[in-house]
């Protein structure tokens, strides 16, 4: 148990150096803003970016209309940050799967022991810490006046009202299971309902993913 209470803890470190140097790599990558424009007014339509080709959602998808692809410079600036925010919110949904699944895979018995539960409540606090950073950069990417969502970005916003939900359920459910068992008393009350929410979380989480990866 030592053992693998040290290797989770090396990952967890691991993905957390990921997710603090995502910011500045990203912003490396980016397009300086007196950068000279990649498109003339003469360029092909076919030519102009449509979205994210590595998920295929288009721009339309994400709330950006034909007049709003083509506006001004500020409008572009709001475009650009938009994308970049969504994008990093897009990895770190990516990497909190893991400490998610790590969770539920510790989840502890009725017979558990307390290192076994320290173990369980370490990877909840982890994947807890991840999601609020992945929220934070879907809420704060700005969002152009007038847009609406459409196609597969509804049943991802849908799906997040569920996971978010849960995710301030679940660990509050988990805190009062945990008190109850290191008093030694069997879980119950409304404690009890913890593995049902941690479930339906999981399983909204994971639905929310696959809505914007899988085109329908």
């Amino acid at each position: 148990m030592k053992a693998t209470l040290t290797m989770l803890k090396n990952i967890t470190a691991f993905t957390m150096a990921v997710v603090l140097s995502i910011p500045s790599i990203a912003a490396a990558q980016s397009t300086p803003p007196n950068a000279a424009p990649t498109a003339t007014p003469s360029a092909a339509p076919s030519s102009a970016p449509s979205g994210d080709a590595s998920t295929g959602i288009s721009l339309d998808e994400l709330g950006f209309g034909k007049d709003q692809e083509q506006g001004n410079a500020e409008d572009q600036a709001i475009l650009d940050k938009r994308s970049h925010m969504l994008k990093i919110h897009q990895i770190l949904g990516l990497i909190n799967t893991g400490p998610m699944l790590a969770t539920l895979y510790t989840a502890p018995g009725g017979k558990s022991n307390a290192r076994a539960r320290d173990l369980h409540a370490y990877m909840g606090i982890t994947t807890v810490s991840l999601y609020a950073a992945t929220a934070y950069f879907a809420i704060r990417a700005p969002k152009p006046k007038g847009t609406k969502d459409k196609g597969p970005i509804r049943v991802h916003k849908a799906l997040a009202w569920v996971h978010g939900i849960g995710m301030i359920v679940t660990p509050i459910l988990g805190t009062m299971a945990l008190n109850q068992r290191n008093n030694n008393e069997q879980v119950h009350g409304i404690a009890s309902a913890h593995g049902a929410f941690a479930a339906i979380t999981a399983l909204s989480y994971g639905g929310a993913i696959l809505s914007v990866s899988i085109k329908f």
